[in-house]
Order: C-alpha cells, then structure tokens, then sequence
C-alpha cells in the first residue's frame, strides 16, 4: 500500500492549498468561523483538508521549535487550543474531555494567549 505522501491525490491538494510563503494553513485559518469537533472536519472538503494539512506538517514541521514558530504565525481562537498542542506535542487524544492543562502551561509560557478562554470558546451555544 502507498503512503499518503507517495499519493498523488494528497501532493495535488497540498500544492493546492501552500500558501504564498510555502505552508499549508491550520485548519482555522482555512475555515475561521469553525468548531474543531464539527462534522465538516470529518466530511468532505474539510476533511480532506485536516488530512493532507496533517501530512503536510508531519513532514515539514518536525521540531518542537518549529512547531512553536509555525503556530505562532497562525494565532488559534481558543477553541482550537487543544488542537493545536496535540499537533505539537503528537498527542494521541480522542476524548473531547482531555486534560490539556500542563500543555496550556506550556503554551502560555510560549507567549500563546486566550488559554483561559479554551472552555469557555468550545462550548459555546454559537457551534451548537
């Protein structure tokens, strides 16, 4: 079986969606008014996206510094938090109730701001 980076359907929609300077956006800057948990991001084009983005990234992003650098380009609504440090740190999370609070002590030490609104951003009545 190929991998997905010798595919040429994932290297057509990652050329697709590089940017001007060579990234490939996270998921928020490619749909800013979104829910990480929404169904767009496991249908469709939306997760087409999260999967060649993920691809993307593992092969060009690598260190921890690069990762940091990376997002901080790419600022997350707080909603995203959680998102964004289990890119960092390869976190292998599937429950919506993950304790991120020594990662969010992290990335606030990093200079990250809107930690504090994670919550509060994630369950908001607008994404039900």
């Amino acid at each position: 079986m190929n991998k997905p980076e010798d595919n040429a359907f994932y290297k057509k929609g990652i050329d697709k969606y590089l940017t001007k300077d060579g990234d490939m956006a996270p998921p928020w800057a490619f749909n800013k008014n979104s829910h990480p948990y929404s169904i767009y991001w496991r249908m469709g084009i939306g997760e087409f996206y999260v999967m060649i983005f993920s691809e993307w990234f593992s092969k060009n992003i690598k260190s921890y510094k690069e990762r940091i650098e990376f997002f901080k380009k790419y600022p997350a609504p707080p909603r995203w938090l959680g998102w964004m440090a289990d890119a960092i740190w390869d976190l292998e999370t599937i429950d919506e109730n993950f304790d991120y609070s020594q990662y969010f002590n992290k990335l606030k030490k990093e200079g990250f701001k809107g930690i504090e609104k994670y919550q509060q951003d994630l369950n908001d009545e607008k994404w039900l």
